[in-house]
């Protein structure tokens, strides 16, 4: 056998490797109580809760979620990466191994009922608003 047809076949075989190995699946799902919000995550519309979306990066993430008759939520949230997602175990678990790792996270947001505030508050408010200008 030559050289060059020992180093093609050494070639052929860490492709197919790579393409046969595992690889690692990530989700994420949002639910708020009561379900049925409108979700937002980092300013892209993703659905209504319960939604399961996938996603590449770990870290910090913000979500803005509504819903009528509830008090909108503006937060956010930090989403950390498993232990095997940190060098050099994230080689072997994204690419040498034969498995296929489904990371799968979910958040549950409780949404509070809009308060209705009555017309002699919102007067109040409005003429503390005005003093406080001058």
């Amino acid at each position: 056998m030559g050289k060059y047809s020992l180093f093609a076949l050494l070639a052929v075989g860490l492709s197919a490797s790579f393409l046969l190995s595992g690889c690692v699946e990530r989700k994420l799902t949002i639910n708020t109580e009561p379900q049925g919000a409108l979700i937002i995550l980092n300013d892209e519309e993703i659905g209504t809760s319960p939604v399961t979306v996938s996603f590449e990066w770990y870290g910090d993430y913000w979500v803005r979620i509504s819903k009528e008759g509830y008090e909108s939520l503006n937060t956010h949230r930090l989403l950390k990466g498993p232990w095997y997602d940190n060098l050099p175990f994230d080689f072997f678990a994204q690419i040498i191994s034969p498995d296929r790792i489904v990371d799968s996270y979910e958040w549950t947001f409780p949404l509070e009922p809009k308060k209705q505030i009555s017309r002699e508050e919102l007067i109040q408010a409005a003429e503390k608003l005005k003093k406080d200008l001058r």
